[in-house]
């Protein structure tokens, strides 16, 4: 069977779905979307969708943010996107792209008074960024969006040329990825990532008032940091020089999962390898995301009956 959507209340092939160029979204930004993984674990025969109910209800908090309205309950999202992937009967690594969006065919900049459609897919997926070798970062030009302007806590289509210009920027100068600083000149994230650094024993990550994205990765990991290595999260305002001199840094997130950086700005963090606690919480976090760590298994939602798991 080909890639599926759930389109306008059906489930179609997804080279069958398309809207019109005059859609209000497509020019003017007026839309929300979610990344959510879907980890496929051979040795259980199961696909596991991490926190697929946290992913839904920040798309409901985006959609209250610019006046719209999912169109059915957060649970009953979550069971379509499960029937989605069960219909597919896909058995690899997915990403999965729900999609909320303005889609009058008309012009005029405003968010009253038009209608709203959605759209889930699907489409097998690897790796974002190369979190087994590490990554190298550059602190961009490009400021991070300011809540006041653009609300940055929640994700928005339009707020994404903030991203894809400091990423260009960064890879077209020689890196993988960018690092954002805000207005005030703290550290916010990455294009695409939350950021976390180890030093003094201890992880540091931006505070969400720092106009950052509340990364359910990000959230994820304060707590099996905490729960598994005893190792507390400080969330504080992080100053741009504390990136060069910290112990470790590593990105986090849907697509990025837990990658390592291994150099700032041409300065290595570190001795330049990938440190200790970045790969104890990478392993950690791979247990948990593919349905091993039965302490998270409430994070987890099985595509498939249980009975069809394989016998250990």
């Amino acid at each position: 069977m080909g890639l599926l959507a759930y389109f306008n209340g059906q489930f179609v092939p997804l080279a069958e779905v398309k809207i019109g160029i005059q859609t209000h979204a497509l020019h003017y930004g007026t839309a929300c979307f979610e990344g959510i993984r879907g980890y496929w674990n051979p040795d259980a025969e199961q696909m596991y969708i991490f926190r697929l109910r946290e992913h839904y209800e920040r798309l409901a908090n985006s959609a209250r943010t610019i006046r719209m309205k999912l169109p059915a309950s957060v649970d009953e999202l979550c069971d379509i996107t499960v029937e989605l992937i069960a219909r597919q009967g896909l058995k690899e690594d997915v990403y999965i792209r729900p999609l909320l969006y303005k889609s009058n065919e008309i012009i005029g900049v405003r968010l009253h008074g038009l209608d709203d459609a959605f759209v889930v897919y699907a489409l097998p997926f690897g790796k974002y960024l190369d979190s087994e070798q590490g990554v190298r970062c550059r602190v961009s030009s490009w400021r991070r969006v300011e809540d006041g302007a653009i609300p940055a806590r929640c994700k928005i289509t339009g707020s994404y040329i903030n991203s894809a210009l400091a990423k260009s920027e960064a890879v077209e100068d020689g890196y993988d990825e960018a690092i954002l600083l805000n207005d005030d000149g703290h550290v916010a994230e990455g294009s695409g990532e939350n950021i976390f650094l180890v030093a003094g024993g201890e992880l540091v990550t931006p505070a969400l008032s720092e106009n950052i994205l509340p990364g359910i990765t990000r959230n994820a990991l304060i707590r099996i940091a905490l729960e598994e290595m005893g190792m507390r999260t400080v969330e504080r305002k992080v100053d741009r020089t504390e990136l060069y001199s910290a112990d470790e840094v590593f990105l986090c997130g849907t697509a990025a999962e837990v990658t390592p950086v291994l150099e700032i700005d041409r300065r290595p963090i570190g001795n330049g390898q990938i440190g200790q606690t970045t790969r104890k919480l990478q392993k950690l976090f791979f247990e948990v995301v593919k349905g091993v760590n039965p302490k998270y298994a409430a994070w987890c939602r099985a595509v498939y009956p249980v009975t069809q798991r394989a016998t250990p």
